[in-house]
């Protein structure tokens, strides 16, 4: 396996804002987090066309709820007939809301255990139609938590409405994905630099912790995905690295395109525990915006596209192998399509 040629890259998507999180689908269509205006997600069409889809009475359940700013969707998620969850990235409260093909938003978890949800990262939903939902940090603001002393970030199961934290103290708790098996999810903890699992009960309690991957230099994990093999990537913030990790304990670096000054100034602020946004905010590399995801796209699961958090379109690249196929991947989403077609030319 050979790395990837930078030079190879294509983009997908125009004018997308902050496209934190990119979702693929057997259609083609591709579907990532829009910051425009009220908030909501951005469509890519196989044709490359991209339309907002955003939450057009946001302002009314803002008020009713409590929220100061717009919706700030970071991780996003497919539910059939095109809908999503999005989890809401706000300054100081978080949740996860429900974006219907007509454009209007529905609270799914806003609160647990009597308080509201912090600012609130990652949202994914598993073959059995349970939402993993993750907090990064009880702190604000979440940059406070750009430590390694620091883990009170926690991942949480809404199963048939209810909800409940499965798993807590984690080191700025970034994207979790279930494992192809079935029997095991796996997490990122971006500032405590570590790839961890747990085992999943058939009830969706957690156990068994283990680190899969201490990470080092340069190295701070973002987003996860799953090949056909069971093997992990993960995709480093910073460092705009694309790595596999397989269950022999082989590390691959498929994919990096840093700045080593820039790399320093981070390791130095991140190692004094001084570091902050606007290690997080500059984009340092030559061709690629903080990579912050990963999603395998195309027929075959043979194409890679890249979210990230500094630029308006998405990076897509040929991937080594074939991804595993996601829960969402064949769901129906002809109904939003269809709520589209006037915009898409579909």
């Amino acid at each position: 396996m050979q790395p990837f040629d930078l030079d190879e890259l294509k983009f997908i998507g125009s004018g997308l804002s902050r496209p934190e999180c990119a979702v693929t689908h057997s259609s083609g269509y591709v579907f990532a987090p829009d910051w425009t205006d009220n908030g909501g997600i951005s469509i890519i069409s196989p044709s490359g066309e991209t339309i907002r889809h955003l939450a057009q009475n946001w302002p009314d359940v803002a008020t009713e709820f409590g929220f100061e700013e717009a919706l700030r969707p970071n991780g996003i998620c497919l539910l059939p007939k095109g809908e999503f969850l999005v989890a809401h990235l706000g300054a100081e409260r978080g949740g996860v809301f429900k974006l219907a093909v007509d454009g209007t938003v529905s609270p799914f978890l806003l609160e647990l255990e009597g308080k509201p949800l912090p600012p609130t990262n990652f949202v994914t939903v598993d073959q059995l139609g349970r939402a993993w939902v993750t907090v990064s940090t009880r702190k604000v603001p979440r940059a406070a938590a750009y430590r390694a002393d620091i883990a009170d970030g926690f991942i949480v199961i809404v199963d048939k409405g209810q909800a409940r934290i499965v798993a807590d103290d984690l080191g700025y708790t970034n994207e979790c994905l279930p494992h192809p098996d079935g029997k095991r999810l796996f997490v990122n903890e971006t500032f405590a630099r570590r790839l961890t699992s747990y085992d999943i009960a058939d009830n969706g309690d957690l156990s068994n912790r283990k680190t899969v991957a201490k990470l080092s230099y340069g190295v701070f994990p973002d987003g996860l995905a799953f090949d056909e093999k069971g093997d992990a990537w993960l995709t480093s913030i910073v460092s705009n690295r694309v790595l596999r990790f397989g269950d022999n304990g082989d590390v691959f670096t498929y994919i990096e395109d840093a700045d080593l000054d820039h790399l320093d100034w981070v390791e130095e602020a991140w190692n004094n525990n001084t570091m902050g946004r606007p290690h997080l905010d500059k984009a340092a590399g030559k061709y690629l915006r903080n990579v912050s995801n990963l999603a395998f796209h195309g027929p075959d699961l043979r194409q890679g596209v890249l979210g990230c958090l500094l630029d308006n379109k998405l990076a897509v690249v040929n991937m080594p192998v074939p991804g595993a196929k996601p829960a969402h991947w064949d769901y129906e989403i002809s109904p939003l399509l269809g709520a589209m077609k006037n915009k898409m030319g579909v």
